[in-house]
């Protein structure tokens, strides 16, 4: 028997399917910066592809995750959307878009992250939101110990897990992070307690 799969696009960390693959399922983390075809660790895939050319193998999909970029549509950067112009938003809708009709296709529960941003007013708003700390009780507590304001778009049966939340005694660190080339990916790296509560309500 094929081991069930889950899939897991524009996720260069990999937290988010650790916990599924130390379940036994089988990992594919989709994203271009993992350069050029598939590496294999443990029960994790490592694949670099760019999400509206790739389609999954033929499994079942157990529950599909969606990091898709947000540079160019979180509202805590609207004073730069009139310099980057009209290209930039078409881009990240169209990627957001891609992981959607994705994610419908496999007919597996599904959700997609952003952080507050315009998608609510080209689409609709999201079905939930929560900080870090909301779920910082699962994993590491001094990983999840702050807030960040993360918004979850949903289909296919998903299901929010139940919280158990923690003191964010370090803020918003989030705002911390200093300019660089890995800004974009520091800021969306999912948070590790959330990760583990989900497979456990899932499993």
């Amino acid at each position: 028997m094929r081991q069930a799969i889950v899939i897991s696009l524009f996720d260069h960390s990999t937290n988010m399917v650790r916990p599924w693959a130390d379940a036994e399922f089988l990992c594919y983390c989709v994203d271009a910066k993992h350069g050029t075809g598939e590496q294999k660790e443990g029960n994790i895939i490592r694949v670099g592809a760019n999400i509206p050319d790739w389609l999954p193998p033929y499994a079942e999909v157990k529950i599909l995750f969606a990091f898709p970029p947000c540079t160019h549509v979180a509202v805590s950067g609207a004073r730069w959307f009139r310099d980057k112009g009209l290209g930039a938003l078409v881009e990240a809708l169209r990627l957001f878009d891609a992981a959607l009709r994705l994610a419908e296709w496999t007919k597996a529960p599904y959700f997609i992250e952003n952080p507050v941003s315009t998608v609510s007013t080209y689409w609709r708003k999201p079905d939930y939101m929560f900080n870090p700390c909301d779920y910082g009780g699962y994993g590491n507590e001094r990983e999840d110990a702050y807030t960040k304001k993360t918004c979850l778009w949903t289909g296919n049966g998903f299901i929010m897990p139940q919280t158990k939340w923690i003191e964010p005694v370090e803020g918003s660190r989030m705002h911390r992070v200093g300019p660089s080339s890995e800004r974009a990916s520091l800021r969306s790296v999912t948070p590790t307690g959330f990760a583990q509560a989900y497979l456990k309500q899932i499993t």
